[in-house]
C-alpha cells in the first residue's frame, strides 16, 4: 500500500469558474517542488458524503456557490471535521464550515445561508450577503499571531483576493467562538475573514481565494500547508495499515 495523498476537491466543477482551472496546475506545481505524491479527485456536491470522502487524506471545498447540493458540501466538511481529515475551505467552502459548525457543534438547527435560503429570518442567517460585494476586491488580511495562518504565511498580513457576496452575521460569531471555532483572519476594518479549528490536524477556511494568488504557477503557503498536511495523512494512514497487517508477535 503506497502513501499517495488523496486530495478531494468538493465542488460542482465549471469551467466559469476562475479557481476550478487554477487547482490542478497549482497542484502540479507542489508535486515537482516538493516532490510530494498527490492525487486529486473532483467530487461533485451530490456526490459528496461521509462514505465517500472518508478514503481521503485531505478535502478542499471550492467556490462555485450556490452548489447544487448545500447538503453534500456540509456532509462533506462534517465528515473532515469529526474524522480528523485536513480540511481548506476558499469563499463558498469559507462560509459552508461556518454554516457546518452551527448546526452540528452549536446546535443551531435553523443555521442558513442567506444565498441558499433567501426567505431565512434574519436571526437564523449564519451567511448574509455583504453591503459591498467583494467581487474582483483585492485587500490585506492581518493574521492573528501563533495561529494556523500565521505559521504557515510566515507573516501577520496578507494579501487576499476575493470574489464574493456573502460573509459570516456579526451576530452569530460568539456563539462560534464559544464553541470553538477561531477567528483568526480579518480585513482592514476588522471584518472576519479567516477561520480555524484548534486541535484539529489542519482545519482551514478563507472567504478569501488563496488559489487566485499570483500567476498561478505557485502555490499559496495555505494550498502548500492543505498539500504538506495530507501527505502526513497519507503516511499515518499508511503506517496504521502496515501495522495492522503484521503478524502478531510470538
Amino acid at each position: 500500500m503506497n502513501s499517495t495523498a488523496r486530495i478531494a476537491l468538493v465542488g460542482d466543477r465549471s469551467d466559469a469558474v476562475r479557481s476550478h482551472a487554477r487547482v490542478p496546475g497549482l497542484l502540479e506545481a507542489l508535486r515537482v517542488r516538493e516532490g510530494w505524491d498527490l492525487d486529486a479527485y473532483w467530487i461533485a456536491t451530490e456526490d459528496a458524503d461521509a462514505t465517500t470522502l472518508g478514503g481521503f487524506d485531505a478535502a478542499w471545498v471550492l467556490p462555485g456557490s450556490p452548489y447544487r447540493s448545500e447538503a453534500g458540501v456540509l456532509a462533506a466538511i462534517r465528515t473532515v471535521r469529526e474524522n480528523g481529515i485536513p480540511f481548506l475551505g476558499t469563499c463558498g467552502g469559507f462560509q459552508h464550515a461556518l454554516l457546518e459548525f452551527a448546526r452540528s457543534v452549536c446546535g443551531l438547527d435553523r443555521a442558513a445561508h442567506a444565498e441558499n435560503t433567501p426567505e431565512a429570518a434574519d436571526e437564523d442567517a449564519v451567511i448574509v450577503p455583504l453591503a459591498c460585494s467583494l467581487v474582483g476586491h483585492e485587500g490585506v488580511v492581518r493574521i492573528a499571531p501563533r495561529s494556523l495562518a500565521s505559521d504557515l504565511v510566515g507573516a501577520d498580513r496578507a494579501r487576499a483576493r476575493y470574489h464574493c457576496a456573502y460573509a459570516p452575521n456579526p451576530r452569530h460569531l460568539d456563539t462560534l467562538r464559544a464553541h470553538g471555532l477561531a477567528f483568526t483572519g480579518t480585513d482592514e476594518s476588522g471584518e472576519v475573514r479567516i477561520a480555524e479549528l484548534p486541535g484539529h490536524p489542519f482545519f482551514l477556511a478563507t472567504l478569501f481565494q488563496p488559489e487566485l494568488d499570483g500567476d498561478g504557477s505557485r502555490a499559496h503557503p495555505l494550498i502548500t500547508g492543505l498539500a504538506g498536511a495530507a501527505v502526513d495523512h497519507a503516511r499515518a494512514r499508511t503506517a496504521g495499515f502496515k501495522r495492522a497487517q503484521a503478524p502478531a508477535a510470538g
